[in-house]
C-alpha cells in the first residue's frame, strides 16, 4: 500500500469520525444533473470541436446529455437485478433540474430577458429517442429504483450567462445558437463557466436565488406529485442564508460533499469553505448528507472504481456510517457514446455484486429515506 493511498484512507477515517451513527449498513446512490441539458448531440459536439473549442477535454461535454428511454431501460435492468435483505432494489436518488433555458425566447428578446422551459418540454423539443423518456421516470419511481429529488430550477448562473450573452463574450453566442449554455473544459468554476447556479454577489442576488428555489420546488411538486425532502446545490455552491428558504419549502436534508462553497463574490469567483458531516444539523434542524464515496468512471476511467468504492464501504461501515455514493448522470447516458454507457453499466453491475458479497446485510435507501432514519 503506497503512501498516497494510506493518506487517502486516513483522511476518509477522519472525515467519517463525527456525526450520526448506525449499526445498519446503509447504501445510498446520489446522482446529479437529471433533467438539465448539456451536449445536445454528437453533431453539435463535432461543430464545437471544429470551431476550435476543446470540449473533448471534459467528460461532461463528451458524454452528458438528457436521458433517452433506452438509457433508463438499460439502467433499470441493472438495478432491478439486485435486492437487499429487505427485498429492495438499489435506488438512484435522481437529483433533478426542473428547467432549461428557452433559447428561442431569449434570442427574441435580443438577450435582454431570461426565459426557461420545463425539462419535459425540452425532451419534446429534442424529439426522436427522447420522446416518451419521461414515462421512464415514472416507471423508475414505480419500480423503486429511481427517486427524484431537487437539484435546482436550473443548473445555470443566469446573471453571469445573460451578461456574457448581452456582451457577446467569446464563443458564448456560438454555443447558444447550438443549444449549449456552458463551454467549460475542466471542472474549475471560472468567469466563463455558468454551471454554479447559486453563486451570488449581493443581497439582490440572494433574493433572486430564494425566488428561483421556491419556484423550482413548486415545479418539482407539480411534476412528481410529492415535495422534495432533500436538495443538492449545483457545484456544491450555496449561501447558508438560502437554507431557511429551503426549509420553509419542505427541504429537510442537504446533500453535498465534505465542503460547502459559500459565495463571497460571484464576479470574482471567490468562496469561503465550510465543512460538513452526515447528521450535522443547521439552525433550522436540516440534516447534511455528506457523500463519502464516488463512482465516476466517465470522468476518470483509469481509476479502479469498484475497488475504491469497496474500500470506502469498509471504512464507512467500520465507522458505523452510511455509504453515500456520488455518481453523476453522465455515467449512464448513451446518446453521445453508447459504448461508454454500456461499459459503465457493466461496472455498476460488478460493483453491486461485490458490495453484496462483501456486505450481504446491506440495505439500499434513497436520500429522503436516509433523512427519515436520521431524524427518528
Amino acid at each position: 500500500m503506497n503512501l498516497q493511498y494510506r493518506i487517502k484512507n486516513l483522511k476518509s477515517y477522519l472525515a467519517n469520525l463525527p456525526g450520526w451513527r448506525t449499526d445498519r449498513k446503509l447504501v445510498v446512490f446520489q446522482s446529479d444533473d437529471w433533467g438539465s441539458v448539456r451536449m445536445p448531440s454528437q453533431k453539435v459536439y463535432k461543430i464545437l470541436l471544429e470551431r476550435g473549442i476543446p470540449v473533448s477535454n471534459l467528460a461532461y461535454q463528451r458524454f452528458d446529455n438528457l436521458a433517452t428511454g433506452e438509457d433508463f431501460e438499460t439502467l433499470f435492468s441493472v438495478l432491478t437485478s439486485f435486492k437487499d435483505i429487505n427485498g429492495n432494489h438499489p435506488v438512484i436518488t435522481a437529483n433533478t433540474i426542473l428547467t432549461n433555458p428557452d433559447f428561442k425566447k431569449i434570442k427574441e428578446t435580443e438577450f435582454s430577458e431570461y426565459h426557461y422551459e420545463l425539462f419535459t418540454d425540452t425532451l419534446k423539443r429534442y424529439g426522436g429517442d427522447f420522446l416518451g423518456a419521461f414515462d421512464q421516470w415514472k416507471t423508475g419511481i414505480q419500480l423503486g429504483v429511481f427517486y427524484p429529488q431537487f437539484h435546482g430550477r436550473e443548473h445555470l448562473n443566469i446573471k453571469r450567462w445573460m451578461k456574457a450573452l448581452k456582451n457577446n463574450v467569446g464563443n458564448v453566442r456560438f454555443a447558444f445558437d447550438h443549444g449549449v449554455f456552458d463551454l467549460s473544459t475542466n471542472n474549475v468554476i471560472h468567469k466563463e463557466s455558468f454551471m454554479d447556479a447559486l453563486d451570488i454577489s449581493n443581497e439582490e442576488d440572494l433574493k433572486n436565488q430564494e425566488s428561483y428555489l421556491k419556484e423550482g420546488l413548486s415545479l418539482f411538486e407539480d411534476l412528481f406529485g410529492f415535495r422534495s425532502k432533500t436538495f443538492t446545490a449545483p457545484c456544491y455552491v450555496w449561501h447558508p442564508k438560502l437554507e431557511k428558504s429551503l426549509y420553509e419549502n419542505g427541504v429537510l436534508g442537504l446533500q453535498g460533499g465534505w465542503v460547502q462553497k459559500i459565495p463571497v463574490d460571484s464576479d470574482k469567483i471567490q468562496y469561503q469553505k465550510k465543512r460538513h458531516y452526515t447528521g450535522k444539523k443547521n439552525r433550522w434542524g436540516q440534516i447534511y448528507l455528506v457523500r463519502n464515496a464516488e463512482f465516476e468512471p466517465s470522468q476518470e476511467p483509469s481509476i479502479d472504481w469498484i475497488g475504491d468504492v469497496l474500500n470506502r464501504a469498509d471504512i464507512s461501515f467500520l465507522m458505523k456510517k452510511p455509504l453515500i455514493i456520488s455518481t453523476h448522470r453522465l455515467n449512464f447516458i448513451g446518446s453521445l457514446d453508447i459504448e461508454n454507457r454500456n461499459k459503465n453499466l457493466k461496472l455498476l453491475k460488478q460493483l453491486l455484486k461485490k458490495l453484496q458479497e462483501r456486505h450481504p446485510e446491506l440495505e439500499f435507501l434513497h436520500s429522503a429515506e436516509l433523512v427519515d432514519q436520521i431524524l427518528v
